[in-house]
């Protein structure tokens, strides 16, 4: 698992703008996954799992509930976004919540995340807001909203 943890923590570095303030650190990342209800994705740039030894191309982090799902990350380092990976990924998430048995995918984040388009396309809808919720490097506050995708 470690090797898989420095793959996530190689896309996370990329895709993550520290401006945003949303990216993990190794410990955060490492600790969730020693929890039996949080699963990982990685995509490599051809779409598929990466080989050994492969650097990953994207992730997703996501914590299993009863009857539900949350994707705590997705990431795509910049250079490849825009070729399906990350709806791939959320493929991907979707059919193992599914398997899973979940009923419902949430996901939150702020509200100018430009990654607002895939989610819609991919058919989550908004559910609630959270005022203020994320501080910016520069001091401001932004909204989280949070959103669900049913799978049944």
């Amino acid at each position: 698992m470690m090797d898989d943890i420095d793959r996530i923590m190689g896309v996370m570095d990329s895709a993550f703008d520290p401006h945003w303030g949303e990216a993990w650190t190794r410990t955060q990342v490492g600790d969730s996954l020693v929890l039996p209800t949080t699963h990982y994705n990685l995509i490599a740039s051809s779409g598929l799992t990466p080989a050994e030894g492969e650097s990953a191309a994207g992730f997703t982090l996501v914590r299993a509930a009863p009857g539900e799902e949350e994707l705590l990350l997705i990431g795509v380092i910049p250079e490849m976004r825009g070729h399906g990976l990350g709806r791939k990924l959320l493929d991907s998430v979707a059919d193992q919540a599914r398997l899973r048995k979940a009923e419902q995918l949430f996901l939150e984040m702020r509200e100018n995340n430009p990654a607002i388009d895939l989610y819609r396309s991919f058919g989550f809808s908004p559910i609630g807001r959270r005022k203020n919720y994320y501080k910016i490097s520069d001091g401001s506050m932004l909204d989280a909203i949070t959103f669900a995708l049913p799978l049944t």
